[in-house]
């Protein structure tokens, strides 16, 4: 019982590691074009309605977690080809869901991806303190909210 409990499981993570290989190989090979505004909005709404379910207590559907992991590898796949300020907020959304959902690895990349790529952006603060706020060492990006911080005061006294 318990080898095909593992056997199903290694097998189960092998499917899951090859999709997620084969989007980023076919993400490489196509041209470096930026999502289209109608895709970002899209799975802008998609997240939205996981959150409301989430929010109104409701168990995601199978369909609903494929949706997610869909989302999040389709963000990934175009930071592979140009960085778009325009994923910050679906970045910090997805990053929200993992966190509300208790995927803490998940929601620390998601969070991580922010700062790391869209430091200058609005959401960089909030992806900061919510990293802090799950126990993450962020000592590595202390300099940049620094920055910021001291850029927002210099643009206020003027």
């Amino acid at each position: 019982m318990d080898f095909k409990k593992i056997l199903a499981g290694i097998f189960v993570i092998g499917l899951f590691a090859s999709l997620i290989g084969f989007n980023t190989v076919s993400a490489k090979k196509s041209s470096a074009v930026k999502m289209e505004p109608e895709t970002i909005e899209s799975m802008a709404n998609q997240v939205d309605n996981l959150t409301k379910k989430v929010y109104g207590r409701a168990l995601l559907s199978p369909e609903d977690n494929s949706n997610l992991v869909a989302i999040k590898i389709k963000l990934d796949n175009q930071m592979l080809l140009e960085p778009d300020p325009a994923l910050a907020p679906l970045y910090y959304k997805v990053g929200c869901m993992y966190k509300m959902r208790e995927m803490k690895d998940e929601a620390t990349e998601c969070y991580q991806t922010i700062l790391e790529n869209f430091g200058t952006t609005a959401l960089a603060p909030k992806a900061y303190q919510a990293l802090k706020d799950m126990g993450v060492d962020v000592t590595q990006f202390d300099a940049n909210m620094n920055k910021s911080a001291s850029e927002d005061e210099e643009e206020e006294e003027e």
